[in-house]
Formats: structure tokens, sequence, C-alpha cells
């Protein structure tokens, strides 16, 4: 099960190692297909966090961060941003795009 994130802990929470952080909203259709899928890939990935933000819970955060779309899919080394991916896509693209991330 992913974790919950708010704006309070996002920093200290992305500033070590591999962080992904999916934001979502309870009415999103593509982000409810989604969930499963990253929640699979959170028990095959043991280097990577997976938590996930509720856009709506946390507008100020999804604003500061440019998620004009959900879901948007980050991921972050140490605290800087390396890749984004937005939408809902199936599960090998989505492990690819894990793998690429964390290069």
């Amino acid at each position: 099960m992913m974790k919950e994130l708010s704006e309070v802990d996002f920093k200290s929470t992305v500033e070590n190692g591999f962080t992904l952080v999916d934001f979502w909203a309870e009415w999103c259709g593509p982000c409810k297909m989604l969930t499963p899928i990253l929640e699979e890939l959170d028990s095959e990935f043991d280097n990577v966090e997976f938590y996930k933000v509720d856009a709506d819970a946390n507008t100020t955060l999804a604003a500061e961060l440019g998620i004009n779309s959900i879901p948007t899919v980050l991921v972050y080394k140490d605290g800087e941003l390396v890749s984004t991916q937005n939408g809902a896509k199936p599960k090998a693209l989505m492990r690819k795009f894990i793998e690429n991330a964390i290069q």
C-alpha cells in the first residue's frame, strides 16, 4: 500500500534516495487505474519509496510543482526531480519509466 504524503512533509520525504510521488484525485478515473499498478510496482522496487499525494487536498504543493493534469508521477533522487510521467500507462511502461529514472 502506497503511503500518503502531504505538503507538510513533502520536502523532507523526497530528500533522500529515490522517491516516486503519484499526484492523484478521488474523482479521477485514470488515477484509479494507475494506483493498483503502482502498488504492484512498489513491491518490485526495493530501492524506491512510493507515495501518493491527493492533488485536491494539496493544491498549493501541486501548483508549486506545476502539476497541470493527473495522474502525474514524479521521481526524485536525493531531493532533485529526475523524471515525470503524465497519465495512466500500462504496468510494463510504468516499470520502464521507473527503471529509466533510477539508472
